[in-house]
């Protein structure tokens, strides 16, 4: 509509000329008024963004995700986040949506943060209109679930690990909560094919051919993502949903890291940053990532004067620091520019690995076997390869960047606008005795029921992205009789057990251990959020390929049934969201028995009982109804057992200071792009202070002459942080910082700063700091 103009009023005569300007005005405000009220219906949505640090233990604690004892935290990669959206009504209802750089969500962790937002909130943000979800990294710090069996190899609840994440999730929910801002939300959806394969095809095949036609590929290509646009400020963020598994990093691996997702998250913020300008509302490049220090000028001296300048800053020297000089990351001291966040939220992924060249033997170089994933019979020689063979960090890099680009893509793309109300619904089922109608092969309609928690022998024989060890094997419904020995010293299944299972052979009844208190999970949170078009599927687990697609398919058809949805619907799986159960396969996937079926713990009818109950929830939301449910998860946190121990003291050489360098970069040194420069120092271990939203390790930029300004820190992709002890139970310990040159990093003179915390026998934590001699790049 054309905005009214003044100067299309006339006064006719002059006998009343007042009566008519009067007359003119007020018809000018009430054409303007009209004309403002589409903007205001246009913007229904309140939209808020937040992201905080929840990198945990950079030393001793075992990893989460491949169960190997042997994989233990010895420095950060990058950073992990909690990232957030709020998106509410005005005058109606809210939602939020968490996505964790961790390797699945956990019902304690959700427990505790529920009990927080209740305290600051009341009752505005509860279990049925929050949502936490993980990436699936495998490089994140354990501990911090309750149940048994996902806790072994941490030796114990680590408490440390749980806390930073229930802290992390807090201040992410706070801040998203105080930038709620009139905005409005675009969906946008398309193909990324190079990012994922199968890691179980012989299972996939095992879905009916009829079914199995309906796809032209064996994973889901598809990633959709919605854009954040703020009314004023445009732009602020975006999150994706896309399968692939957080496994391009091995199990060898020891650095904290967010994996390929938490890399494309890291990519997508720095690109942001610099192309994403507060009221720029329009489409951006997707060229030159930023970096800090791009923003400062290049010098104009040449390079011998910057090899005569680096030359006059040696060593520091370790010195002791109070712990407000800790530098705080780079990106959290930017307040001055609006945050935004982007997250790469995970989705049906259970069958598929970012190893994409695909699984080979490691000692003949042929390609595994394919029903079993063994080489000679056995299952440790068989890996996945990533696009980075043999480099893991490349894999991890490519990966990340593939799923990256593919979100600029859809970004910049972006316009179908989302519409229509906030809504939920949430409940809780009991896994373990759940009755299920399922169709039978004449037609008719049977009941059966889902069985207590059990993982079969092929889930000690791991995957190809981290095979297990001795001889169990992938495609095993026989089971060994040596490990049935062993299994039933710990607890026999029953013959009832056995036949609900069937064909699992079961390896652990966990279901039904208690002692110390419960190994597996039996009562499960499903939930469904809403937000217009788009509807979340939010699964404690993690679901295959052709199950994803057929829970997505049966809650689909309710809604568009309902007649309150079109097709133009978009439903997205949220996978490792609220508490964790392994995996859900479908009933003839589960046949087969590879590491997906066999660690799918309910049972044969698992996916059939989860198509039920969402096919419920989705009816209830559309016909407006609530769910009861009496049944609640229990709180364990009183009951865990911390078997980890502390840190005793840190100590260092006679003569030398926390901070002191042990191996400095060479004098004089010039590096060119491309090339790592490394210094170690003599350190303590970095649990005694997690530096939470700051930093262990800094690259300082030289400003002027005596001017150091931070350029990268341990938040970013090209510096890694390595922690080392000369011996497994030394209180001496070493920090390795290594510095991957970008190509985009000025020429100019640097250093390496490192921060720590040392704890005496006697006496509270100490702060200290050193640098290394300041060198050239060109």
């Amino acid at each position: 509509m054309e905005t009214p103009s003044f100067s299309r009023c006339q006064l006719h005569g002059s006998a009343s000329p007042t009566i008519s300007w009067r007359l003119c005005l007020f018809l000018l405000l009430v054409l303007q008024s009209c004309c403002s009220r589409p903007a205001l219906s246009a913007s229904p949505y309140l939209v808020g963004m937040g992201s905080y640090d929840i990198t945990g233990p950079a030393a001793d604690v075992n990893m989460m995700g491949y169960a190997s004892s042997d994989q233990i935290a010895a420095g950060i990669h990058f950073r992990l986040k909690a990232r957030a959206f709020i998106v509410a009504e005005p005058d109606g209802k809210r939602a939020v949506f968490v996505n964790l750089d961790a390797c699945m969500a956990s019902q304690l962790v959700t427990i505790k943060v529920l009990e927080r937002l209740k305290a600051r909130y009341g009752d505005l943000y509860n279990e049925n209109n929050v949502a936490i979800s993980g990436i699936h990294t495998h490089a994140g710090p354990g501990g911090y679930l309750q149940y048994v069996v996902y806790i072994v190899t941490s030796l114990g609840f680590v408490r440390q690990s749980f806390d930073v994440i229930v802290d992390g999730i807090e201040q992410t929910i706070v801040e998203a909560h105080n930038n709620l801002r009139p905005g409005k939300i675009y969906v946008n959806k398309g193909d990324l094919l190079d990012a994922g394969v199968n890691r179980s095809p012989s299972a996939y095949l095992n879905n009916p051919a009829e079914e199995r036609s309906k796809y032209q590929y064996n994973v889901d290509k598809e990633m959709t993502l919605i854009k954040f646009v703020d009314n004023e400020l445009g732009p602020i963020g975006s999150f994706n949903w896309f399968a692939t598994h957080g496994t391009s990093m091995s199990r060898t691996n020891s650095l904290i890291s967010g994996d390929n997702k938490g890399a494309a998250a890291r990519f997508m913020e720095d690109w942001a940053e610099k192309n994403v300008n507060p009221n720029q509302a329009a489409h951006v490049s997707s060229e030159n990532l930023r970096r800090v220090s791009a923003l400062i000028s290049e010098p104009n001296e040449t390079s011998d004067d910057l090899i005569r300048l680096a030359s006059s800053y040696k060593a520091s020297g370790g010195r002791e620091i109070p712990s407000s000089s800790i530098t705080r990351r780079i990106r959290s001291a930017q307040e001055n520019k609006p945050k935004f966040v982007s997250a790469f939220c995970q989705s049906n992924c259970g069958d598929v690995s970012p190893n994409v060249l695909g699984a080979f033997c490691i000692d003949t170089g042929l390609p595994c076997d394919f029903n079993h994933s063994t080489c000679n019979g056995k299952n440790e020689l068989c890996y996945g390869r990533g696009p980075g063979y043999p480099d893991e960090f490349e894999s991890t890099r490519i990966i990340g960047n593939r799923q990256f680009l593919k979100a600029i893509d859809l970004f910049n793309s972006a316009s179908e606008e989302i519409q229509g109300k906030v809504d939920y619904r949430h409940t809780y089922l009991d896994f373990s005795q759940l009755k299920v109608s399922v169709p039978t092969s004449t037609g008719g309609q049977q009941v059966v029921q889902t069985c207590p928690a059990a993982m079969g022998f092929a889930f000690a024989a791991g995957t190809t992205d981290g095979p297990g060890a001795f001889d169990f094997k992938q495609g095993d419904n026989k089971g060994n009789p040596f490990w049935k020995l062993v299994r039933n010293v710990i607890r026999a299944p029953g013959a009832e057990q056995v036949k609900c299972q069937a064909p699992k052979p079961i390896l652990l009844d966990t279901g039904e251990m208690k002692v110390p208190y419960d190994w597996a999970p039996a009562i499960l949170p499903i939930q469904i959020i809403r937000i217009g078009q788009l509807v979340i599927l939010c699964v404690p687990g993690e679901f295959t390929t052709m199950a994803g697609r057929r829970l997505r398919d049966a809650v689909k058809n309710v809604l568009t049934n309902s007649g309150q949805f079109d097709n133009n619907i978009h439903v997205v799986l949220a996978g490792l969201t609220n508490t964790y159960s392994q995996y859900i396969t479908t009933f003839e996937e589960y046949q087969m028995q590879r590491y997906e079926g066999a660690s799918t713990l309910y049972g044969p009818h698992t996916l059939s009982a989860y198509i039920q109950e969402f096919q419920r929830l989705a009816t209830a939301m559309v016909s407006n109804k609530d769910v009861p449910t009496n049944l609640q998860p229990p709180d364990l946190l009183n009951r865990q057992i911390e078997l980890l121990p502390g840190v005793i003291v840190d100590k260092a050489p006679p003569g030398v200071t926390f901070g002191d360098v042990s191996s400095d970069v060479p004098a004089n040194s010039t590096f060119r792009k491309g090339s790592i420069v490394n210094a170690t120092f003599y350190s303590a271990c970095p649990r005694n202070d997690l530096l939470t939203d700051g930093t262990f390790a800094l690259v300082e930029k030289l400003d002027g002459t005596d001017n150091w300004v931070p350029a990268y820190d341990d938040d970013d992709w090209s510096l890694r942080f390595v922690w080392s002890r000369p011996a497994k139970l030394s209180p001496r310990s070493f920090a390795t910082l290594e510095w991957t040159v970008p190509e985009d990093a000025p020429s100019s003179v640097y250093r390496l700063r490192h921060f720590g915390a040392s704890k005496p026998l006697i006496g509270s934590i100490k702060y200290f700091t050193g640098t290394s001699s300041a060198f050239v790049v060109r």
